[in-house]
């Protein structure tokens, strides 16, 4: 279509010189050729990549583009990719030889109506799972699943990487996924008991060595449990268990050294990083990694020392996959302006695709679902260096996370080389093992912006594996976005915030931290220096569980200078504003609904957290970290200079105001001199909601809110999550 057009621009200009001044004066993007280029899995590599005659592979494809750049720079280019299922033995690479420019950009897409997947993974035809017919084996399986649980012999087919099971959790590092499965296209579990509850923590006889207070012997713990079932797991030789074992916010996954059946005693192989404890409500385990409990559909059990798979189909069996793939799928590194659009991207141990470097990339209505770690990964990570608990002396390293998240606790100016403006856009990432998307960019000493976007993202179910402290977007650096999305379905955070100046707008946030204890939904704080944040026009609802504190929006440790505006907050948590002795938040012209204590403040700073404002404490060296006062940070958060000396520890400038409160019993529970309360309206009958029955908590014109409230600004509440194209 483009070379028709220009052919008629042509004959045009042959017979009107006065048109011919007027088209050269033209912008040359008018001028830019489009080149092809096509892969299909049935081309060969030999062709020259036409429509009728396509390259094979995606890495001939990327040769053809890079002669093309050197020939042609400037020209736009697209790679059309047939239908079909393109198994990655390792990662698509591309660096600054393959760049677009601003107005040509190279685009990477599945041709206009076929299907594509980039898999990390083995395809196996459902031929070859058979029945079990070995009586030691039924008889390990109960009863009821024996007649439909199949199997897979998987070294005749030559599978023999089956990965490595390792500790998960609060801590612990990023790590690629053991092998997994997925049947009709959908993550299968590994077998558990409970399958859908936890087993309470008995009495502790050890806690284990913990490496939080120092002690760094490598002991596991050890406690009994009151149930029968493991009585029949005595023939299992790799157990695991998961749970909360002694915060409510930290979660873990450790190998079972000892289970003694008699005493009902269990024996960890590893420690964790607080130790255990028992008898609180979230104390609590299951058992995972157990041929014997295999017992619905979905659940499968990887027999490794015989290379065998068996598994529990959920419905009829269209197809299976493995997981193989280590590496990330896709990995732009120092390359600028590629598009990768229209792909389904899955069944990896590791990230889907990974960017470092560089500038406008954007990955466009893509899938990425079943990987073992996060979606997209933008910015670097660390490699952990010595003991699994000593991130802080980690190794900046490409292509993973690793220790990230320990690492920059303690080097909080960490730069992670992301980037800038690289966009996330209409993209479906969900059955995810360890988190949504690491958004990193920008630069925290000088202020300079990332400007990377997450936009208009379906995010859910992405804490298959690692079930804390893994959110959906995980947001750091300076001034990157979060907005249009849809963040749901998660034991944990749907998004935990480090950095400064970002803005998490227009989002769908519900159904979030629905495990566990002293969470939120929203998580950031121990660092004054991060301020100007700003979280505005979100819905959040049905946020928390019975039993826990849990938050909305969880100003932890001392987080300041956040702007909380124009937000809709219905049953969102126990504490649905959880400030912990921060200072310059901002709560102005939200509306909460059926939230039991809107705003918990406490003055933890001049308590039992004196010790982080102290004179040697780790406030001092976060601040000092980036030169508070100095320029420009003394310029651009005016107080932050006197921190020290402005009534050191005690909240203060927090300001509720202009806000909506319906069928809440108080604001809030801290005292007068740690908050501005000005003019609210408190009511226990519908304001002029549009619809409240179906959630659409958007005002009427008609609302008495605005005669009460007359600066109260209209909640685009339309506007709020995905928005259909």
């Amino acid at each position: 279509m483009i070379l028709q057009k220009k052919s008629l621009l042509l004959r045009q200009i042959k017979y009107r010189p006065t048109f011919l001044l007027i088209a050269l004066l033209l912008p040359c993007v008018i001028w830019a050729q489009q080149t092809r280029f096509y892969v299909s899995i049935k081309g060969n590599d030999a062709f020259p990549g036409t429509l009728k005659k396509p390259f094979a592979s995606l890495e001939r494809a990327r040769l053809a583009v890079r002669e093309q750049i050197k020939k042609h720079p400037g020209d736009s280019m697209i790679v059309y990719i047939r239908g079909g299922i393109y198994s990655f033995k390792k990662s698509l690479r591309l660096d600054s030889l393959d760049a677009g420019h601003e107005n040509a950009p190279v685009i990477y897409s599945a041709y206009p109506g076929e299907v594509v997947r980039f898999s990390g993974g083995i395809s196996i035809s459902p031929s070859k799972a058979v029945t079990v017919t070995d009586k030691k084996i039924l008889q390990r399986i109960v009863p009821e699943a024996r007649s439909h649980v199949l199997q897979i012999d998987l070294k005749i087919l030559g599978i023999t990487d089956f990965g490595v099971i390792q500790p998960k959790g609060f801590g612990r590092p990023y790590s690629p996924a053991a092998m997994e499965v997925f049947c009709n296209e959908e993550a299968m579990n590994i077998a558990r008991w409970p399958n859908d509850s936890f087993v309470p923590i008995g009495k502790v006889l050890d806690p284990g060595s913990i490496p939080r207070e120092g002690d760094y012997s490598h002991r596991g713990g050890r406690f009994s449990y009151d149930v029968q079932r493991p009585a029949r797991w005595t023939r299992s030789n790799e157990i695991w268990i998961s749970g909360f074992f002694r915060h409510g916010y930290a979660d873990d996954a450790v190998r079972i050294a000892e289970l003694d059946t008699l005493n009902k005693i269990i024996t960890t192989a590893q420690e964790t990083l607080y130790g255990f404890e028992g008898g609180k409500i979230f104390q609590r385990w299951f058992a995972f990694n157990l041929l014997e409990e295999i017992d619905r559909p979905g659940e499968y059990y990887i027999d490794k020392e015989n290379g065998i798979l068996f598994f529990y189909p959920a419905s009829k069996l269209n197809s299976i996959q493995l997981s193989v793939l280590e590496t990330p799928v896709i990995v732009l590194m120092n390359v600028s302006n590629v598009v990768i659009r229209n792909i389904i991207i899955e069944c990896s141990r590791g990230i889907g695709v990974y960017i470092e470097k560089g500038k406008k990339n954007r990955i466009e209505n893509c899938t990425i679902r079943n990987v073992g770690l996060v979606g997209v990964c933008i910015g670097k990570g660390v490699r952990p260096v010595g003991d699994l608990w000593d991130a802080g002396n980690g190794k900046p390293t490409s292509e993973m996370l690793g220790v990230l998240y320990g690492y920059m606790y303690e080097n909080t100016v960490f730069n992670r080389d992301a980037g800038t403006d690289h966009v996330i856009r209409d993209c479906h990432i969900y059955n995810t093992g360890s988190g949504g998307i690491s958004l990193g960019g920008g630069n925290r000493i000088t202020l300079e912006k990332g400007n990377n976007q997450v936009l208009n993202c379906r995010i859910h179910d992405f804490n298959r594996i690692d079930r804390s402290y893994k959110a959906g977007v995980n947001i750091d650096g300076v001034g990157n976005l979060i907005r249009y999305c849809e963040i749901y379905n998660s034991p944990g955070s749907a998004i935990l915030l480090h950095g400064n100046d970002h803005l998490i707008e227009l989002n769908n946030i519900h159904h979030a931290v629905t495990d566990g204890d002293d969470m939120g939904a929203i998580y950031f704080g121990r660092d004054p220096s991060e301020l100007g944040n700003q979280i505005k026009n979100n819905f959040f609802h049905h946020i928390g569980n019975e039993y826990g504190i849990i938050a909305a929006v969880y100003h932890d440790d001392g987080a300041c200078g956040t702007e909380v505006t124009g937000n809709v907050f219905y049953k969102a948590g126990s504490r649905t504003i959880l400030i912990g002795g921060g200072n310059d938040n901002i709560y102005r012209e939200n509306i909460f609904i059926d939230c039991a204590l809107p705003f918990h403040i406490d003055s933890r700073l001049t308590g039992w957290a004196k010790a982080m404002v102290e004179v040697n404490g780790i406030f001092k060296k976060r601040l000092t970290a980036v030169n508070f006062q100095q320029p420009p940070y003394s310029i651009s958060y005016s107080h932050l200079p006197y921190y020290f000396d402005d009534s050191l520890g005690a909240p203060k400038r927090n300001f509720i105001e202009n806000n909506v409160f319906v069928n809440v019993k108080k604001i809030h529970n801290g005292k007068a001199e740690w908050v501005h309360v000005g003019k609210n309206v408190i009511t226990h009958a519908d304001p002029g909601f549009i619809d409240s029955a179906a959630m659409n908590f958007g005002l009427k014109t008609s609302s008495v809110i605005f005669q009460q409230l007359p600066e109260f600004k209209t909640i685009p509440f339309e506007k709020i999550g995905v928005q259909i194209n």
